[in-house]
């Protein structure tokens, strides 16, 4: 069985193809790399399983380097549409924190990864389950079962630790990872990412955006307001029932409810690109911020927690939901066409150019 973990080298870059037909995401300003490690200490890597029927994969973030179950991050999340089984949210809804990467893989597989994501947390923390409680292993989840053999249950406890090991500042995005075997309005899917800078009191931060795009129909796919979905409209198309899983990192000191008002805009993103939300979509969102991190053994009765001006926050907003339109655009120009079960093939927007012109 093949595995792909390899930067994808474009000789058209994504700007390129923007500018190429004029579109113009938004008016913000984008960060370094235009991914979510433009937040600093913030990496991602991948898990690939590329094999005739078997398309899927296991995608991990990191929200910083150390050892993050004895150094939480604020966080917080916020499920759009509930057709999901993503685990780990309770717990971050009810102390606003996390304490482990999160991974994304394919519905049938949450617990196996989640498994192998409590082995990893034992690894680096021996006190697990002995003086420290327990753990919350945050993994969200989209449906693959289109392209990959999903009943399979390919992936293994083992893979976790293989995704995690590999997490870079400069990470593959499309069909790869938890990405590998997902559709994005008709067309091929995947993992994406963007970034926007944002000023707040004299000081530059970033709001970065990752997402698991598997979601839509091509009728109504748009970039920029142009509905090139109509242009390259063809027959089959599937009903409107995927989901889409967004991570939001960001260097700004925003606490957990301002996190979870943040979240309820990325929706906006995805509406731009031609939404509508179907019945059966599991739309969940997670978001933290690296500005403090929550000591597990904090000694201190009280303790400061430094939050943004509420009044300021449209900024945040507008950053969250450029950032989101982009990101979707990004799974899809990155996924290269791809063969999955029973010979199903799902095309790369790249391969439309000439219908989109």
């Amino acid at each position: 069985m093949s595995e792909k973990h390899t930067i994808m080298d474009n000789a058209l870059t994504y700007n390129d193809w923007l500018e190429r037909f004029g579109f113009k995401i938004g008016k913000g300003v984008k960060g370094t790399k235009n991914t979510i490690t433009d937040v600093e200490g913030v990496k991602v890597g991948h898990y690939t399983l590329s094999n005739e029927q078997v398309q899927t994969g296991i995608t991990a973030i990191l929200p910083h380097g150390d050892n993050l179950f004895r150094e939480k991050l604020i966080a917080a999340t916020y499920v759009m549409n509930g057709f999901g089984k993503s685990i780990g949210l309770m717990q971050i809804d009810e102390l606003g924190t996390i304490e482990t990467p999160i991974l994304m893989t394919n519905t049938l597989s949450v617990g196996r990864v989640a498994t192998g994501l409590v082995r990893y947390m034992l690894e680096q923390n021996p006190d697990i389950g002995v003086t420290a409680g327990s753990v919350n292993p945050v993994v969200c989840e989209c449906n693959d079962g289109y392209l990959n053999e999903i009943r399979g249950l390919h992936l293994q406890e083992e893979d976790v630790f293989k995704a995690i090991e590999r997490c870079e500042v400069d990470f593959e995005q499309g069909a790869v990872g938890a990405g590998t075997g997902m559709m994005a309005y008709n067309l091929k899917g995947g993992i994406g990412s963007s970034s926007r800078v944002v000023e707040f009191g004299g000081k530059m931060y970033t709001i970065g955006i990752l997402v698991l795009s598997n979601f839509g129909r091509l009728n109504t796919f748009q970039i920029d307001g142009h509905k090139v979905g109509e242009a390259i409209k063809f027959g089959n198309e599937q009903v409107e029932q995927g989901s889409m899983i967004a991570i939001l990192a960001t260097d700004l000191p925003l606490n957990e409810r301002q996190l979870k008002r943040t979240l309820k805009r990325i929706p906006a993103g995805m509406a731009r690109t031609g939404a509508h939300f179907g019945n059966g979509s599991g739309d969940v969102f997670f978001g933290f911020s690296t500005a403090r991190r929550v000591n597990y053994l904090e000694s201190e009765d009280i303790i400061d927690i430094k939050a943004i001006n509420e009044n300021r926050i449209d900024r945040v907003f507008n950053a969250a939901i450029e950032a989101t339109e982009e990101a979707i655009l990004n799974s899809m120009f990155y996924a290269r066409t791809t063969t999955g079960k029973d010979g199903r093939c799902l095309h790369s927007i790249m391969e439309y150019d000439e219908l989109i012109k």
